[in-house]
């Protein structure tokens, strides 16, 4: 069975290259460049990685970054597309699979909807009951720190994953595995869910985590 993660690190080092260095993405302040660079140490540097997550390390984190932002751009496309060295933790057995599809398709929708003429459309081909699967963990970690409502995040056929907040209305909002997955990671502006709720609760939420 093909690995979900592979699948997507080829999709995303194929819109690196297809949009060249200089590109727009959706994280804030970065081009596509920036994008690349930050992929290729996350597995290559962990020393340096650490300041992804943990803020003293960040000013570290972000000079190495930028010594791979400086690296010539097909380089690190195929630094990416080639996947981590032997000696990273990464290359373990299971690794790439546990670790690497949400932050690969996180990323490859960085780039592709970036663009200006992007619209909602056909859902892009991923491993959706994956991202499914991921999903409970991530929006408990990312999304509900930020949210300051309760959430209930739902797919079509029903089923949710649910963030009661102890004070806060609930906003229930609705979308594929993507764009719910896209959305927990406060990319909700360029997504295809529906948000439903008190309107001071839709207000807040659009402020925290933004809304289509």
């Amino acid at each position: 069975m093909p690995n979900p993660a592979r699948i997507e690190r080829e999709r995303l080092a194929d819109l690196l290259a297809a949009a060249g260095p200089d590109a727009p993405t959706l994280c804030t302040g970065w081009t596509t460049r920036d994008l690349a660079a930050h992929v290729v140490l996350r597995e290559r540097r962990p020393d340096a990685a650490t300041g992804i997550r943990l803020r003293p390390m960040a000013g570290w984190t972000a000079r190495v970054q930028a010594g791979y932002a400086r690296r010539p751009y097909p380089e690190l496309v195929r630094m990416l597309r080639e996947g981590p060295p032997a000696l990273s933790p990464f290359a373990l057995p299971g690794v790439d699979a546990a670790a690497n599809l949400v932050e690969f398709f996180v990323h490859a929708e960085d780039v592709r909807r970036a663009a200006e003429q992007w619209r909602p459309g056909p859902q892009p081909a991923g491993p959706a009951e994956e991202l499914w699967r991921r999903l409970p963990t991530l929006a408990r970690l990312e999304t509900r720190p930020k949210s300051p409502v309760g959430l209930v995040l739902r797919r079509p056929d029903g089923r949710s994953v649910d963030l009661p907040h102890r004070t806060a209305p609930t906003v229930e909002v609705t979308g594929e595995p993507a764009e719910l997955v896209l959305f927990a990671f406060g990319r909700g502006a360029r997504t295809a869910v529906e948000a439903a709720g008190p309107q001071n609760a839709l207000e807040a939420l659009r402020r925290a985590l933004a809304l289509p």
